[in-house]
């Protein structure tokens, strides 16, 4: 049975008229049809054991099947776990593909090669090389998650690269574009409306007239909450109608409202207002209501428990497939035996693709469990024991792979204990799996092509001739302009910094050189300006997206971890968004203008670069060599570093940084300071008052947080003094907590210590505001000097007797 894409009950391009018409909707009915069996047979495979966790997308079939008629090759969608009705009208999604996300299958899953949970669908929009694909071959699908309203923000940023390609001349549009005539198609759960991210989302959209289609499917329920609890009066659409759009020359949005059960009125719906987009470039709002959800919200519970008996029963007497049958014999589209044929043929149908998947990625397994158990049937004599783990092994019903190679490493220590030289078979096989495994889950986190960050060639900065000692802003500004110049598909965005070229000029006059299309401001809105930036790079754009302080990071936090940093690493390397975002912080004034929270970034954000230049000719140099890579990257500017003297490169736009290279900025013997950002200067300082006191540090610039010295030259430096000391402005435990632990844990370093290593950082709280409260809340260049003597007077109290004064 063919099974790449649906194939349609009848040869639809040979018919016409009415006749065309009647098997366009059986065929529509065919792919709801299969869709509602899909659904039913996950979670039966859930509740018997074969799956993890099921959640589907019945009750939404007929809306979905009329969703897809509205769209063309090229569009996009960001969207959520309902939406497999859609994926399988459009033949992006299979069956048997639905039933291998199910069971977390890594050979055949093409969405998430088992990383996700079912029903989480990505089109594969660069290949193996990571090179972009042709998206105008395709629907295309940004990777769900599965963050309530997570998919918003993105969608922002896939619909406005629509309008750039529309409005930037002369830019290059394959394999991206048609003349930016692409509809962004954004799914979301009436629930999930209620977050602000859906509000933050939909204003942005409508402010600058992106064209999305927001579809609310409102089944009544959050789960158990009902939306009278949700929504003002209770109606998504109704609390909506500020947004409605009364001038084509205004902002706002269209609204348009449908049953989910009304087969005609949904198809008209979607094809009038879907074009109406596509023409206009006005967002829109498809309020779908009378949705529901036979099979309750996922296979965690029945709905039973919160859903009173009447609103059951209303649903089984709204279920949009009985509608839609009843729709179909009304207009003497198909009598009764046509339905039930077409029923049947469904159910045979999933259930084969159900049955394929199972096989598939059950064999494997099986094959592995019966290698083990051969295995311990061989050392038998030697060690009694595994007759047991034998017979354990047999008893297994589903087997996962996890519980094959936890069985292994079980005999295996008991029989390494009594022969180690019999163990090796088992110890090769275990070998074996734990890296396939490796390879199955933790892969792709990063590039690992020749689109690397890691891979970009190194190009020193050159101060050959008469150079000019300029602001750092200024040497930003330089940059810039070149970069602007280079890569025509940059395009810079953020709170100030179109016209103004943001609050501490290192954009100025961009907007005025390049135009309001690539320079450009956003309102207060952090979650979309990471979405924006997360969609415009998902569609070949290289976007600088600015978040004007760190301490505002948080805002954005959510689409930052949940989306951007993950998603590489949750298709597998299929997709890719090499967004750059820019940012600045460290010290300057006060509570929410001095944010160093750089262990927040790191342990939030792996699978995004964390840039930290000490200073704006680094700080160019990393901006080069992002925009030559396909990662994405936050970069940290420092914030009082903007009017500080630096000498210009004379190849300004050329020369890069390579990432995970510390840089040796003073040479010493007696102990190794470790330190980045803002925190260099303050440590440069401290090393002249040391010197003067016979010590000499030697200074080493982290650059980059992640990657981390990748070629271990702090250990070397360890090697040379036997005491080490990091240095920054992150809460106690912070930053420091993780350099330290990369050093003399990862790499060994405990080995080379003489005495502890020790850590200097600000204090727990913020930093209060004034120079006073800076001084105190911060590592100063005393506290430097003093933290460095007291751990040479620990070596030799009488070459150093002084006593630490703080």
């Amino acid at each position: 049975m063919e099974n790449t894409v649906f194939q349609p009950l009848y040869n639809l391009g040979s018919l016409n008229g009415e006749e065309s018409f009647q098997k366009e909707v059986l065929n529509d009915f065919y792919i709801c049809c299969v869709s509602r069996e899909a659904s039913i047979l996950a979670r039966k495979e859930v509740l018997t054991g074969k799956g993890k966790f099921g959640i589907t997308g019945d009750g939404k079939e007929v809306a979905q099947v009329a969703l897809a008629k509205a769209l063309r090759k090229g569009d996009w969608r960001s969207g959520y776990y309902r939406d497999q009705t859609l994926l399988f009208a459009l033949g992006e999604a299979t069956v048997e593909q639905y039933f291998a996300q199910l069971y977390a299958d890594p050979y055949h899953d093409p969405f998430s090669a088992g990383r996700q949970m079912m029903t989480h669908f990505a089109s594969r929009l660069v290949d193996e090389e990571g090179n972009w694909t042709n998206h105008l071959d395709q629907f295309n699908s940004s990777s769900d998650v599965s963050c309530t309203a997570g998919q918003m923000g993105r969608a922002v940023g896939l619909g406005l690269a629509s309008k750039k390609y529309r409005t930037i001349p002369d830019i290059q549009q394959k394999p991206f574009s048609r003349n930016g005539n692409e509809v962004v198609i954004c799914t979301i759960g009436d629930g999930s409306t209620s977050e602000g991210a859906f509000w933050e989302c939909v204003n942005a959209s409508c402010v600058k007239k992106i064209p999305i289609a927001f579809c609310v499917w409102d089944d009544g329920y959050a789960i158990s909450v009902p939306t009278k609890y949700q929504t003002t009066k209770g109606s998504i659409s109704r609390a909506m109608e500020g947004f409605l759009i009364e001038d084509i020359n205004d902002t706002g949005m269209r609204i348009y409202v449908a049953k989910a059960w009304d087969y005609a009125g949904l198809c008209e719906m979607f094809a009038k207002g879907v074009e109406k987009i596509r023409d206009t470039q006005v967002p829109a709002l498809f309020h779908v209501n009378d949705t529901t959800q036979p099979l309750g919200h996922s296979t965690s519970g029945s709905h039973e428990r919160y859903k009173p008996a009447q609103r059951i029963l209303w649903e089984r007497e709204m279920d949009c497939l009985i509608a839609f049958e009843a729709w179909i014999v009304h207009h003497k589209l198909a009598d009764k035996d046509t339905i039930e044929e077409i029923q049947n043929k469904a159910k045979l149908y999933a259930r084969e693709c159900k049955k394929r998947a199972w096989s598939q990625y059950i064999k494997p397994v099986l094959q592995d469990r019966d290698i083990l158990k051969r295995l311990l049937e061989k050392d038998l004599d030697h060690c009694p024991e595994f007759s047991a783990f034998r017979d354990r092994l047999v008893h297994l019903v589903h087997p996962y792979r996890s519980e094959l190679i936890g069985m292994a490493r079980q005999a295996y220590y008991k029989l390494a204990e009594i022969d180690p030289a019999a163990s090796q078979d088992l110890g090769e096989f275990i070998k074996a799996k734990v890296a396939q495994q490796e390879q199955f889950y933790s892969g792709h986190l990063y590039s690992d092509n020749s689109h690397s960050a890691l891979r970009v060639e190194m190009v020193e900065p050159r101060f050959d001739g008469d150079h000019p000692s300029l602001n750092g802003f200024e040497v930003l500004n330089r940059y810039f302009e070149k970069a602007f110049a280079k890569y025509p598909k940059l395009v810079a965005f953020g709170e100030d910094v179109g016209r103004l070229g943001d609050v501490n000029q290192g954009m100025m006059n961009m907007q005025a050189r390049y135009g309001e299309d690539r320079v450009f401001d956003a309102g207060l809105r952090e979650w979309t300006i990471i979405g924006q930036a997360i969609g415009l790079a998902m569609r070949g754009f290289r976007p600088i997206a600015e978040i004007q302080y760190l301490d505002y990071l948080v805002y954005g936090m959510a689409p930052l971890t949940d989306d951007l940093a993950t998603l590489s690493y949750r298709t597998n390397g299929i997709q890719k968004a090499p967004a750059i975002i820019r940012t600045r912080g460290h010290r300057l004034e006060g509570i929410w203008h001095t944010g160093s929270p750089m262990a927040m970034l790191l342990h939030s954000f792996r699978g995004i670069y964390i840039l930290v230049p000490r200073n704006m000719v680094q700080a160019a140099g990393m901006y080069e060599t992002m925009l030559r890579s396909s990662d994405p990257c936050i970069l940290v500017e420092v914030l009082n570093g903007y009017r500080q003297k630096e000498i210009l490169p004379s190849n300004i736009g050329e020369y890069t940084v390579p990432l995970g290279h510390p840089e040796i900025l003073r040479l010493g013997s007696d102990l190794t300071v470790v330190t980045y950002g803002a925190c260099v200067r303050i440590c440069q300082k401290a090393s002249i008052i040391l010197e003067e006191q016979g010590i000499n540090i030697e200074l080493i610039d982290v650059q980059t947080l992640n990657p981390f010295d990748l070629n271990d030259q702090i250990l070397k430096s360890l090697k040379k003094t036997n005491r080490i000391l990091f240095v920054d402005e992150d809460v106690p435990g912070g930053a420091t907590g993780y350099m330290l632990q990369e050093v003399i844990e990862k790499r060994g370093g405990f080995d080379y210590l003489e005495i502890s290593p020790r850590t200097l950082t600000a204090k727990a709280h913020r930093s209060p505001y004034g120079s006073d409260g800076d001084y105190y809340a911060k590592p100063n260049v005393e506290d430097v000097v003093e933290v460095v003597y007291d751990m040479m007077r620990e070596c030799d109290p009488k070459q150093y007797p002084l006593v630490r004064l703080s």
